[in-house]
């Protein structure tokens, strides 16, 4: 008999940690043609879902999948989410939680073909995230560097968000 991965059992407890601490617990998954999830939300082949006890009914984080019911834009989706998909769960208020290595490309599909049939192929452009260098544009000397365009912006202050009431 096959080992039971330790994956489900940490999500489960680092689920339970945000509760108990009254923190919104987040995933962050990999999404492929096991996943289901509403596509329009899906960017770079991953989406943050909140699976708090508020923002979600019916959640049952199995040992193979992550099942619940939410609402996106008002209407309510079935959501489905392997757990061997899942990269990342945490609190969103501070970014406490636990990552873990993404799924290779094999894992999440055996057969490359298999995705390109589904509407998940449009939405996922790879299945791992990868790391490039962007080249520096250089400074154009005839360019006078004096349009609004190309003016940083100014650093914002800290402390907490302020919503101005304009009448």
């Amino acid at each position: 008999m096959p080992e039971v991965s330790t994956k489900p059992y940490l999500l489960r407890a680092i689920y339970e940690w945000c509760t108990d601490n009254g923190y919104t617990p987040h995933i962050a998954v990999v999404v492929d043609a096991s996943t289901r999830v509403p596509m329009q939300f899906v960017k770079n082949g991953e989406i943050v879902l909140n699976i708090s006890f508020e923002a979600t009914s019916s959640l049952k984080m199995d040992n193979d999948f992550i099942n619940f019911s939410a609402r996106f834009g008002g209407v309510s989706r079935d959501i489905s989410v392997p757990v061997e998909n899942v990269i990342a769960i945490y609190a969103r208020e501070n970014g406490q939680g636990m990552a873990f290595e993404a799924p290779s490309a094999a894992d999440v599909s055996e057969d490359p073909d298999e995705l390109a049939d589904t509407p998940v192929a449009a939405a996922v452009t790879s299945i791992a995230p990868t790391l490039s260098s962007v080249p520096v544009a250089e400074k154009n000397e005839t360019d006078s560097g004096s349009s609004p365009d190309h003016e940083p912006e100014p650093p914002k202050k800290g402390g907490r968000p302020v919503l101005t009431r304009i009448k």
